[in-house]
Protein backbone atom coordinates (compact mmCIF):
# COMPACT_ATOMS: atom_id res chain seq x y z
CA UNK A 1 0.00 0.00 0.00
CA UNK A 2 3.02 2.22 0.94
CA UNK A 3 4.67 2.10 -2.13
CA UNK A 4 1.89 2.42 -4.47
CA UNK A 5 1.26 5.47 -2.68
CA UNK A 6 4.36 6.55 -3.49
CA UNK A 7 4.19 5.90 -7.00
CA UNK A 8 0.96 7.42 -7.19
CA UNK A 9 1.80 10.78 -5.51
CA UNK A 10 5.45 10.68 -7.55
CA UNK A 11 4.64 12.48 -10.61
CA UNK A 12 3.25 15.59 -8.55
CA UNK A 13 5.29 16.12 -5.31
CA UNK A 14 8.55 14.63 -6.39
CA UNK A 15 9.96 16.26 -9.89
CA UNK A 16 12.82 16.10 -10.78
CA UNK A 17 15.38 18.50 -9.21
CA UNK A 18 18.15 18.80 -11.92
CA UNK A 19 15.42 19.33 -14.27
CA UNK A 20 13.72 22.25 -12.17
CA UNK A 21 17.10 23.46 -11.21
CA UNK A 22 17.56 23.95 -14.81
CA UNK A 23 14.20 25.57 -15.60
CA UNK A 24 15.21 28.02 -12.65
CA UNK A 25 18.14 29.01 -14.02
CA UNK A 26 16.69 29.40 -17.67
CA UNK A 27 14.26 31.72 -16.57
CA UNK A 28 16.40 33.58 -13.91
CA UNK A 29 18.71 34.37 -16.78
CA UNK A 30 15.49 35.35 -19.30
CA UNK A 31 14.39 37.44 -16.78
CA UNK A 32 18.26 38.64 -16.27
CA UNK A 33 18.59 39.52 -20.43
CA UNK A 34 18.86 43.30 -21.13
CA UNK A 35 15.39 45.18 -20.17
CA UNK A 36 14.05 48.66 -19.91
CA UNK A 37 13.85 50.08 -16.53
CA UNK A 38 10.13 51.57 -15.85
CA UNK A 39 10.75 55.16 -17.00
CA UNK A 40 7.50 56.12 -15.49
CA UNK A 41 8.42 55.33 -11.92
CA UNK A 42 9.15 57.48 -8.88
CA UNK A 43 12.54 56.44 -8.65
CA UNK A 44 13.42 57.97 -13.06
CA UNK A 45 11.22 61.20 -11.70
CA UNK A 46 13.61 61.81 -8.44
CA UNK A 47 17.02 61.36 -10.77
CA UNK A 48 15.78 63.55 -13.82
CA UNK A 49 14.62 66.07 -11.47
CA UNK A 50 18.32 65.78 -9.49
CA UNK A 51 20.20 66.05 -12.86
CA UNK A 52 18.05 69.21 -13.74
CA UNK A 53 19.04 70.40 -10.23
CA UNK A 54 23.07 69.92 -10.89
CA UNK A 55 22.52 71.28 -14.45
CA UNK A 56 21.19 74.67 -12.81
CA UNK A 57 24.73 74.41 -10.75
CA UNK A 58 27.09 73.10 -12.95
CA UNK A 59 26.21 75.93 -15.29
CA UNK A 60 26.18 79.03 -12.83
CA UNK A 61 29.56 77.77 -11.94
CA UNK A 62 30.79 77.47 -15.43
CA UNK A 63 29.28 80.97 -16.32
CA UNK A 64 30.03 83.17 -13.02
CA UNK A 65 33.87 82.99 -10.93
CA UNK A 66 32.29 84.60 -8.18
CA UNK A 67 28.67 83.77 -6.34
CA UNK A 68 26.89 87.39 -5.97
CA UNK A 69 23.23 88.48 -6.96
CA UNK A 70 24.22 88.41 -10.55
CA UNK A 71 25.12 84.36 -10.22
CA UNK A 72 22.20 84.05 -8.59
CA UNK A 73 19.71 85.25 -10.48
CA UNK A 74 21.57 83.22 -13.41
CA UNK A 75 21.07 80.13 -10.93
CA UNK A 76 17.03 80.48 -10.58
CA UNK A 77 16.66 81.52 -14.19
CA UNK A 78 18.79 78.04 -15.61
CA UNK A 79 17.74 75.89 -12.94
CA UNK A 80 13.93 76.48 -13.55
CA UNK A 81 13.91 76.17 -17.31
CA UNK A 82 15.88 72.53 -16.48
CA UNK A 83 13.37 72.09 -14.28
CA UNK A 84 10.33 72.97 -16.53
CA UNK A 85 12.46 70.54 -19.08
CA UNK A 86 12.82 67.97 -16.37
CA UNK A 87 8.92 67.94 -15.86
CA UNK A 88 7.83 67.97 -18.98
CA UNK A 89 10.17 65.39 -20.22
CA UNK A 90 8.67 63.40 -16.67
CA UNK A 91 5.08 63.53 -17.69
CA UNK A 92 6.18 62.50 -21.60
CA UNK A 93 7.75 59.20 -19.83
CA UNK A 94 5.13 58.45 -17.83
CA UNK A 95 3.09 58.70 -20.57
CA UNK A 96 4.97 56.23 -23.01
CA UNK A 97 6.47 54.18 -20.30
CA UNK A 98 4.46 51.11 -20.54
CA UNK A 99 4.59 50.94 -24.56
CA UNK A 100 8.23 51.22 -24.44
CA UNK A 101 8.80 48.56 -22.20
CA UNK A 102 7.00 46.39 -24.42
CA UNK A 103 10.09 47.36 -27.61
CA UNK A 104 13.26 45.63 -27.22
CA UNK A 105 16.19 47.83 -26.01
CA UNK A 106 17.86 49.60 -28.84
CA UNK A 107 13.93 50.81 -30.09
CA UNK A 108 13.23 51.77 -26.50
CA UNK A 109 16.10 54.09 -25.94
CA UNK A 110 15.79 55.60 -29.05
CA UNK A 111 11.75 56.21 -28.39
CA UNK A 112 13.09 57.49 -24.43
CA UNK A 113 15.91 59.79 -25.99
CA UNK A 114 13.94 61.24 -28.78
CA UNK A 115 10.97 62.11 -26.50
CA UNK A 116 13.15 63.77 -24.16
CA UNK A 117 14.18 65.68 -27.25
CA UNK A 118 10.30 66.71 -27.76
CA UNK A 119 10.17 67.67 -24.64
CA UNK A 120 13.04 69.66 -24.26
CA UNK A 121 11.92 71.52 -27.74
CA UNK A 122 8.58 72.02 -27.00
CA UNK A 123 9.11 73.59 -23.32
CA UNK A 124 11.52 76.12 -25.63
CA UNK A 125 9.02 76.84 -27.80
CA UNK A 126 6.37 77.07 -25.34
CA UNK A 127 8.76 79.85 -23.18
CA UNK A 128 9.64 81.82 -25.92
CA UNK A 129 6.07 82.13 -27.17
CA UNK A 130 5.18 82.88 -23.14
CA UNK A 131 7.58 85.47 -23.42
CA UNK A 132 6.10 87.21 -26.12
CA UNK A 133 2.29 87.07 -24.82
CA UNK A 134 3.76 88.55 -21.64
CA UNK A 135 4.93 91.19 -23.58
CA UNK A 136 8.55 90.62 -22.29
CA UNK A 137 9.56 90.33 -25.62
CA UNK A 138 8.77 92.45 -29.13
CA UNK A 139 8.79 89.63 -31.69
CA UNK A 140 7.23 86.36 -31.61
CA UNK A 141 10.51 84.74 -33.04
CA UNK A 142 13.55 86.77 -31.99
CA UNK A 143 16.69 86.70 -33.32
CA UNK A 144 18.14 84.16 -30.49
CA UNK A 145 15.44 81.88 -30.74
CA UNK A 146 17.12 79.27 -33.33
CA UNK A 147 20.41 79.51 -31.23
CA UNK A 148 18.45 79.13 -27.89
CA UNK A 149 16.55 76.09 -29.18
CA UNK A 150 19.88 74.65 -30.74
CA UNK A 151 21.41 75.07 -27.76
CA UNK A 152 18.72 73.60 -25.81
CA UNK A 153 18.75 70.39 -27.76
CA UNK A 154 22.48 69.92 -27.99
CA UNK A 155 22.30 69.70 -23.88
CA UNK A 156 19.37 67.84 -24.02
CA UNK A 157 21.02 65.23 -26.38
CA UNK A 158 24.13 65.18 -24.11
CA UNK A 159 23.21 64.80 -20.61
CA UNK A 160 20.27 62.54 -21.79
CA UNK A 161 22.33 60.28 -23.74
CA UNK A 162 24.83 59.93 -20.33
CA UNK A 163 21.35 59.75 -18.29
CA UNK A 164 20.62 57.09 -20.01
CA UNK A 165 23.21 55.21 -20.37
CA UNK A 166 23.78 55.47 -16.62
CA UNK A 167 19.89 54.45 -15.56
CA UNK A 168 20.12 51.59 -17.67
CA UNK A 169 23.25 50.49 -16.41
CA UNK A 170 22.38 51.09 -12.78
CA UNK A 171 19.20 49.08 -13.73
CA UNK A 172 20.41 45.86 -15.00
CA UNK A 173 23.51 46.16 -11.89
CA UNK A 174 19.77 45.87 -9.74
CA UNK A 175 18.82 42.94 -11.71
CA UNK A 176 21.86 41.19 -10.96
CA UNK A 177 21.73 41.37 -7.50
CA UNK A 178 18.36 40.32 -7.60
CA UNK A 179 18.80 37.36 -9.48
CA UNK A 180 22.02 36.40 -7.61
CA UNK A 181 19.69 36.95 -4.30
CA UNK A 182 16.80 34.64 -5.54
CA UNK A 183 19.73 32.01 -6.54
CA UNK A 184 21.32 32.14 -2.84
CA UNK A 185 17.88 31.80 -1.11
CA UNK A 186 17.15 28.87 -3.40
CA UNK A 187 20.64 27.68 -2.20
CA UNK A 188 19.90 28.16 1.14
CA UNK A 189 16.23 26.12 0.88
CA UNK A 190 18.03 23.24 -0.81
CA UNK A 191 20.04 22.80 1.73
CA UNK A 192 17.36 22.07 4.22
CA UNK A 193 15.80 19.39 2.01
CA UNK A 194 18.43 16.74 2.67
CA UNK A 195 18.45 17.47 6.35
CA UNK A 196 14.67 16.93 6.71
CA UNK A 197 14.28 13.87 4.40
CA UNK A 198 17.05 11.68 6.16
CA UNK A 199 15.15 12.77 9.75
CA UNK A 200 11.90 11.85 8.20
CA UNK A 201 12.67 9.20 6.73
CA UNK A 202 14.11 7.52 9.68
CA UNK A 203 10.89 8.02 11.40
CA UNK A 204 8.88 6.62 8.75
CA UNK A 205 11.29 3.14 8.84
CA UNK A 206 11.03 3.05 12.18
CA UNK A 207 6.91 2.49 11.93
CA UNK A 208 7.22 0.01 8.34
CA UNK A 209 7.23 -3.39 10.25
CA UNK A 210 5.65 -2.52 13.70
CA UNK A 211 2.88 -0.18 12.43
CA UNK A 212 2.10 -0.62 8.40
CA UNK A 213 -0.82 1.72 8.42
CA UNK A 214 0.25 4.54 10.49
CA UNK A 215 3.79 4.59 8.08
CA UNK A 216 1.67 4.68 4.86
CA UNK A 217 -0.17 7.99 6.31
CA UNK A 218 3.37 9.55 7.34
CA UNK A 219 4.61 8.64 4.04
CA UNK A 220 1.38 10.45 2.26
CA UNK A 221 1.83 13.52 4.80
CA UNK A 222 5.87 13.56 3.80
CA UNK A 223 4.59 13.66 0.11
CA UNK A 224 2.85 16.83 0.94
CA UNK A 225 5.26 18.01 2.62
CA UNK A 226 7.70 17.71 0.30
CA UNK A 227 5.32 19.48 -2.39
CA UNK A 228 6.07 22.59 -0.40
CA UNK A 229 9.43 21.96 -0.18
CA UNK A 230 9.76 21.35 -4.13
CA UNK A 231 8.29 24.97 -4.01
CA UNK A 232 10.87 28.26 -5.50
CA UNK A 233 11.86 29.57 -2.56
CA UNK A 234 11.92 32.99 -3.67
CA UNK A 235 8.19 33.04 -3.12
CA UNK A 236 6.55 34.37 0.01
CA UNK A 237 3.52 31.84 1.42
CA UNK A 238 0.87 32.64 3.95
CA UNK A 239 1.69 31.65 7.63
CA UNK A 240 -1.35 29.39 7.47
CA UNK A 241 1.07 27.19 5.02
CA UNK A 242 3.97 27.60 7.06
CA UNK A 243 2.12 26.32 9.81
CA UNK A 244 0.21 23.47 8.31
CA UNK A 245 3.55 22.25 6.72
CA UNK A 246 5.24 22.23 10.41
CA UNK A 247 1.98 20.57 11.56
CA UNK A 248 2.45 17.72 9.08
CA UNK A 249 6.38 17.77 9.92
CA UNK A 250 5.28 17.24 13.69
CA UNK A 251 2.70 14.65 13.22
CA UNK A 252 5.65 12.34 11.56
CA UNK A 253 7.53 12.82 14.60
CA UNK A 254 5.21 12.08 16.75
CA UNK A 255 5.00 8.84 15.39
CA UNK A 256 7.72 8.25 16.02
CA UNK A 257 8.85 9.87 19.40
CA UNK A 258 5.44 9.45 20.84
CA UNK A 259 4.69 10.81 23.90
CA UNK A 260 7.49 12.40 24.21
CA UNK A 261 6.53 14.56 22.39
CA UNK A 262 4.32 17.42 23.11
CA UNK A 263 3.17 20.53 20.89
CA UNK A 264 1.72 23.61 22.10
CA UNK A 265 0.52 26.49 20.06
CA UNK A 266 -0.20 30.08 20.94
CA UNK A 267 -1.38 32.64 17.95
CA UNK A 268 -2.80 36.02 19.13
CA UNK A 269 -3.92 38.51 16.42
CA UNK A 270 -1.98 37.08 13.65
CA UNK A 271 -3.77 38.58 10.28
CA UNK A 272 -4.83 35.61 8.06
CA UNK A 273 -3.29 37.44 5.17
CA UNK A 274 0.15 37.96 6.70
CA UNK A 275 3.11 35.83 4.56
CA UNK A 276 6.72 34.83 5.56
CA UNK A 277 9.52 33.15 3.82
CA UNK A 278 9.00 29.31 2.67
CA UNK A 279 10.91 27.20 5.36
CA UNK A 280 10.86 29.62 8.23
CA UNK A 281 9.25 27.97 10.89
CA UNK A 282 9.31 23.88 9.81
CA UNK A 283 13.46 24.23 10.12
CA UNK A 284 13.47 25.74 13.56
CA UNK A 285 10.42 23.65 14.74
CA UNK A 286 13.02 20.52 13.42
CA UNK A 287 15.79 21.84 15.44
CA UNK A 288 13.56 22.05 18.71
CA UNK A 289 12.55 18.17 17.67
CA UNK A 290 15.97 17.34 17.31
CA UNK A 291 17.79 18.96 19.87
CA UNK A 292 15.69 19.28 22.40
CA UNK A 293 13.27 16.41 22.45
CA UNK A 294 14.96 13.60 21.05
CA UNK A 295 18.24 13.43 23.59
CA UNK A 296 15.82 13.64 26.38
CA UNK A 297 14.72 10.55 27.85
CA UNK A 298 11.29 12.35 29.47
CA UNK A 299 10.67 14.13 26.04
CA UNK A 300 8.79 17.90 26.44
CA UNK A 301 7.44 20.35 24.97
CA UNK A 302 7.82 22.25 21.89
CA UNK A 303 5.87 25.80 22.33
CA UNK A 304 5.15 27.81 19.43
CA UNK A 305 3.43 31.53 19.96
CA UNK A 306 2.34 33.84 16.75
CA UNK A 307 1.83 37.59 18.07
CA UNK A 308 1.67 40.83 15.90
CA UNK A 309 2.27 44.37 17.55
CA UNK A 310 1.39 46.96 15.09
CA UNK A 311 3.15 46.23 11.88
CA UNK A 312 5.72 43.84 13.47
CA UNK A 313 5.19 39.73 13.23
CA UNK A 314 6.73 37.65 16.36
CA UNK A 315 7.21 34.19 16.49
CA UNK A 316 8.74 32.02 19.62
CA UNK A 317 10.08 28.88 19.65
CA UNK A 318 10.66 27.22 23.03
CA UNK A 319 11.87 23.80 24.11
CA UNK A 320 13.69 21.89 26.98
CA UNK A 321 17.47 22.22 27.16
CA UNK A 322 18.57 18.64 27.68
CA UNK A 323 21.70 16.94 29.58
CA UNK A 324 23.49 16.13 26.81
CA UNK A 325 26.86 14.91 27.05
CA UNK A 326 28.52 17.25 24.29
CA UNK A 327 27.34 20.84 24.86
CA UNK A 328 29.94 21.59 22.35
CA UNK A 329 28.66 19.48 19.60
CA UNK A 330 24.56 20.97 20.42
CA UNK A 331 25.67 23.81 19.72
CA UNK A 332 26.99 23.70 16.11
CA UNK A 333 23.96 21.41 15.40
CA UNK A 334 22.14 23.97 16.18
CA UNK A 335 23.52 26.93 14.81
CA UNK A 336 22.86 25.64 11.04
CA UNK A 337 19.52 26.06 10.68
CA UNK A 338 19.79 29.21 12.54
CA UNK A 339 22.72 30.72 10.50
CA UNK A 340 20.17 29.70 7.20
CA UNK A 341 16.92 30.94 8.45
CA UNK A 342 18.60 34.23 9.73
CA UNK A 343 20.64 34.63 6.53
CA UNK A 344 17.00 34.12 4.04
CA UNK A 345 15.49 36.81 6.75
CA UNK A 346 18.21 38.93 6.30
CA UNK A 347 17.85 38.48 2.38
CA UNK A 348 14.11 39.28 1.96
CA UNK A 349 14.40 42.06 4.94
CA UNK A 350 17.53 43.46 5.13
CA UNK A 351 17.82 44.97 8.98
CA UNK A 352 14.22 44.81 9.47
CA UNK A 353 14.29 41.22 10.34
CA UNK A 354 15.53 39.88 13.92
CA UNK A 355 16.45 36.41 14.86
CA UNK A 356 17.79 35.85 18.47
CA UNK A 357 18.46 32.50 20.32
CA UNK A 358 19.42 32.21 24.22
CA UNK A 359 18.46 30.00 27.47
CA UNK A 360 16.72 30.76 30.23
CA UNK A 361 15.08 28.93 33.27
CA UNK A 362 16.29 25.34 31.40
CA UNK A 363 14.60 25.88 27.92
CA UNK A 364 16.13 27.17 24.52
CA UNK A 365 14.11 29.96 23.08
CA UNK A 366 14.06 31.24 19.59
CA UNK A 367 12.61 34.53 18.81
CA UNK A 368 11.81 35.75 15.05
CA UNK A 369 10.84 39.44 14.36
CA UNK A 370 9.60 40.86 10.79
CA UNK A 371 7.43 43.22 9.14
CA UNK A 372 4.40 41.70 8.13
CA UNK A 373 3.87 41.39 4.27
CA UNK A 374 0.12 40.98 3.56
CA UNK A 375 -0.73 38.87 0.34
Amino acid sequence: MGLICIYNLRPETTPNPRTHRMTLDRDTKSNRSLRLPDFGSTVITYRMLIVAFSIGVILTIARHPQFNHTAWNDFLLITSFALMIAISSILVLKFIAKPVRKLNVVSGGISVFLALLAASALVCEGLILLLHELHLTAERWPEWHHSLLLRTLIITAIIGALALRYIFVYHQAELEQEAQQQERLQALQSRIRPHFLYNSMNSVASLIRAEPELAEKALQDLADVFRVLLADARKMVPISVEGELSRQYLDIEKLRLGDRLHVKWTASNVPRSAQIPSLTLQPLIENAVYHGIEPNFTGGTVEIELWSEQDTLNIMITNPVPEVTNRAQHRRGNRIALNNVSERLSRHFGGKAVLQNFEQLGKYHVKLRMPIVRG
